[in-house]
């Protein structure tokens, strides 16, 4: 049996401990909650808290305590949850290994392997531990990540027994490093921290996070206006000593504007809103790797995405075998022993292949079972020939090779791979079942009929075998992979958001063109191959590139060369992949796209997005996302920074004319725990707007306050802070008591702000023509903001905590009044231009 027993290796599992490397400590429960009283402000208003105590203002540090609790239990459900939902993520995306338990093989998660497992590597994948080499072929290894080496490492077979896992080892293959050439069947000698990448973690677990450049942005921005609130809180001090205020209430005063004020939460929410998005990207079959790209996303002018699996089905069926000269229907019945060259050529198939029927490439599937139908069964035709060589398919080649030998020990060299690799090292061909030189009129013939079926939208693929010294073409089969039906839908989509979709890929231009076209992706655009672009110069490329949307027949040193071009023209690119020599491209890209079904571990390593389906109307979607996270924290801050203006200018200008201090320091706290909390939040989980996809793309270094948002901001800000004193005023006018006239500003505060997070649903539309239903969580976000203020105004024992009384109706309307008034006003700001 190979490899260990289910039973052994969960018994090591628990000896060894998991195959993990060394992570940062995971903030505790605890941490998390003691973290939310952290902030400088928040401290001294605790500071504050402990003199109110000292001077017996019991009620007033009771209110005091309970809401910056609040505030601190708010914060810590969203910091809790998001580090739980980034947790999730992560599980979801622990990379896989393909081990022999039981034996048989099977794809575990790589934490779970143990010292002495055997598992398999191929091409693509990143390997998972520290392993012996027990078996291979043409196996090589990038390690740059360990030694900085950049060309792949050649590995042979060396001693199961070796325990030494130093580095530059050729009979031993590295976790974290990647498989560049070949497979190999290897045993697991180290893991986790024992491996050689397990000791260089240990070293840099200690180095911080960096914030992304959105929360970088917004957190300059926090810093700009608390500096601007300080300013203003100091000057409110000073004024109310000067007329004759106590101090200490003046002192509290400022303090408590100055919490109001300032957007100390605005980074939090964003990496909140972020991965709330992420969590419902991942529901739509989109793994996000980095949180900042979901934002990135949004800006994107260009998709660079691959044909087979993507745009179409990766269902690969044979449907015509053209050989001997002769064109074959795969649905027809034929006799294999009455069609000698057409059995050769199936031969070929089935020993010039990796995959089984059970699983493996799709192409290769499918060459397996056109080979099974026509009576040619694989495990048979394994036990007829021994391999004993391989040369592996590489994507510059374009072609893969297997060395057998028959019954009668007869050296044979079977190929299969693209027309043009295959046909160039041919010197025979198979011609009404004689061996004939392949003459140029021979192989225009045969390249002739390449073009008829690559015309109809068919994979070619080609056929030779080596015998002694000849060389001979055995023929060419055609093979059908629809487009997904959801394709040319989400191309339309593109081009309605000015998103330039263009198809990149190694298959033959006539199949390339032919699935363009009834995607859409080529109309009024023209297709060119590898080869046409290495005789452009990067100048002339860099002119004539928005001329083309079809790449074919490409390696991927000219994806490289087109992200490269694409990015130098001034776009945004995304780029899709599935292996390992994608991952140039995909790491250049802006947004690297790996598949998650047919993506190689390397190419998944270096992707910000993996597509869990391989599926272009997937990458669309989350596009669309990318835009609407974006969308939605221009609401928030938009929505913050309005009320946080409002209250600041309640404040400062009602001691500028002289009134009494129009809202206490609990009334204050009171508005900033119900308004901004939960209804800020609440606006993070906006669905898509429509409209979204239908605007062009933001450029990436396009200001945050752009297309007048900051103009709106300000203008709400003054217009809330006047209601509010407007209130006040009125009220103290027609004969209010002081408290009557702080509990309808109160009123009024608070509810200009509730009804402005229904503006703040979009940038194009008003109170009036917004959809209020289509976000569940804001409804009652606002209607428990809407109670919470309710109680306090009307609940006996509230009232006494936040010196409230219970207005008439007649201020109560007149409070509500002035509420609305800014909507009103606003009303010709938020019409479409």
């Amino acid at each position: 049996m190979i490899g260990l027993s289910q039973a052994e290796a969960e018994k090591l599992l628990k000896e060894q401990g998991k195959n993990i490397l060394e992570e940062k400590k995971k903030s505790g429960t605890l941490k998390i909650f003691c973290n939310q009283f952290k902030d400088i402000m928040v401290m001294i208003l605790l500071i504050s808290t402990i003199i109110l105590v000292a001077i017996g203002e019991i009620y007033d540090a009771l209110t005091i305590i309970i809401i910056v609790l609040m505030n601190a239990i708010l914060g810590f459900i969203q910091e809790f949850r998001t580090e739980k939902t980034l947790e999730t993520l992560k599980k979801i995306s622990s990379p896989t290994a393909k081990v022999y338990r039981d034996g048989t093989l099977q794809t575990i998660v790589s934490e779970n392997l143990v010292v002495d497992d055997v598992i398999e590597l191929d091409t693509g994948d990143r390997v998972p531990a520290d392993c012996n080499i027990l078996q291979c072929s043409s196996l090589a290894c990038d390690e740059a990540i360990l030694t900085g080496e950049s060309l792949p490492i050649n590995k042979r077979v060396g001693s199961s027994k070796n325990t030494d896992n130093s580095l530059n080892n050729d009979t031993v293959v590295y976790s974290g490093t990647s498989i560049s050439k070949g497979h190999g069947r290897c045993i697991v000698m180290a893991t986790g921290k024992e491996s050689q990448i397990g000791k260089i973690s240990q070293m840099i677990t200690e180095i911080p996070e960096e914030e992304t450049p959105l929360q970088h942005k917004l957190g300059e921005l926090g810093k700009t206006v608390a500096m601007i609130c300080v300013i203003v809180c100091v000057v409110v001090f000073l004024a109310g000593v000067l007329r004759g205020e106590p101090v200490f209430n003046m002192l509290m005063t400022g303090i408590i504007i100055a919490i109001s004020a300032i957007p100390e939460g605005l980074p939090a929410t964003v990496t909140i809103s972020l991965a709330l998005a992420v969590n419902r990207m991942l529901k739509a079959n989109a793994l996000v790797n980095r949180l900042h790209s979901v934002e990135t996303l949004g800006c994107t002018s260009v998709i660079c995405t691959d044909k087979t699996g993507t745009i179409t089905q990766n269902k690969m069926t044979v449907k015509e075998i053209i050989c001997n000269d002769t064109e074959y229907l795969v649905d027809n019945r034929i006799n294999l022993d009455a069609n000698k060259v057409l059995k050769e050529l199936l031969l070929c198939s089935v020993l010039c292949n990796n995959a089984t029927l059970k699983g493996g490439d799709p192409t290769e599937i499918a060459l397996l079972e056109v080979a099974h139908r026509f009576g040619l069964n694989q495990e048979n035709v394994n036990k007829n020939y021994l391999r004993t060589d391989e040369v592996p398919f590489d994507s510059q080649a374009k072609y893969m090779s297997v060395t057998v030998k028959d019954g009668m020990s007869n050296s044979l060299i079977y190929s299969k791979g693209s027309i043009e690799s295959i046909i160039k090292m041919c010197t025979h061909i198979h011609i009404n079942d004689v061996v004939q030189p392949l003459t140029n009129a021979l192989r225009l013939k045969v390249e002739t009929h390449a073009d008829k079926l690559s015309d109809k939208a068919m994979r070619v693929l080609a056929f030779c075998v080596k015998v002694q010294d000849k060389t001979i073409f055995l023929g060419i089969s055609g093979m059908e992979d629809p487009p997904r039906p959801e394709a040319k839908q989400s191309v339309i989509e593109c081009k309605s958001a000015h998103i330039n979709t263009v198809m990149i890929t190694g298959d033959h231009k006539s199949t390339a063109c032919a699935i363009a076209k009834q995607v859409g992706i080529l109309r009024g655009k023209k297709a060119i191959t590898g080869e046409e672009l290495d005789r452009l110069s990067d100048a002339q490329l860099l002119n004539a590139i928005d001329d083309y949307s079809v790449f074919a027949r490409v390696n991927p040193s000219h994806k490289l060369r087109l992200v490269r071009i694409y990015k130098q023209k001034g776009h945004i690119v995304t780029m899709t992949g599935d292996g390992v020599n994608d991952a140039p491209a995909i790491k250049e890209a802006d947004i690297g796209v790996s598949m998650g079904i047919s993506g190689t571990d390397v190419a998944k390593n270096s992707a910000d997005v993996i597509l869990l389906d391989d599926n272009f109307a997937t990458l669309v979607k989350a596009v669309q996302q990318g835009r609407c996270i974006y969308a939605n924290i221009r609401k928030f801050v938009r929505y913050l920074l309005s009320c946080n203006i409002g209250e600041v200018l309640t404040m400062f200008v009602g001691i500028i004319l002289g009134l009494p201090i129009v809202l206490l320091p609990s009334q204050l706290l009171l508005v900033n725990l119900i308004t901004d909390g939960l209804p800020a939040v609440a606006l993070s989980v906006e669905p898509p707007d429509k409209s979204n996809m239908k605007k062009p793309p933001r450029k990436k270094d396009e200001g945050f306050f752009s297309n007048g948002l900051m103009e709106k901001i300000l203008i709400r800000g003054v217009l809330i802070g006047g209601v509010t004193l407007g209130t006040f005023i009125v009220i103290s006018t027609l004969g209010g008591s002081l408290e009557v006239c702080r509990t309808c500003a109160l009123i009024t505060l608070v509810m200009s702000q509730l009804v402005h997070v229904f503006e703040c649903k979009s940038e194009e539309k008003n109170i009036f023509t917004v959809n209020y239903f289509d976000n569940p969580q804001l409804l009652i976000s606002v209607l428990v903001s809407v109670a919470v203020i309710g109680l306090c105004v009307y609940y006996p024992p509230l009232m006494k905590v936040f010196s409230t009384v219970s207005p008439s109706t007649n201020q109560l309307l007149i409070s509500l009044g002035f509420a609305v008034l800014p909507a009103i006003l606003s009303l010709g700001n938020g019409r479409k231009k």
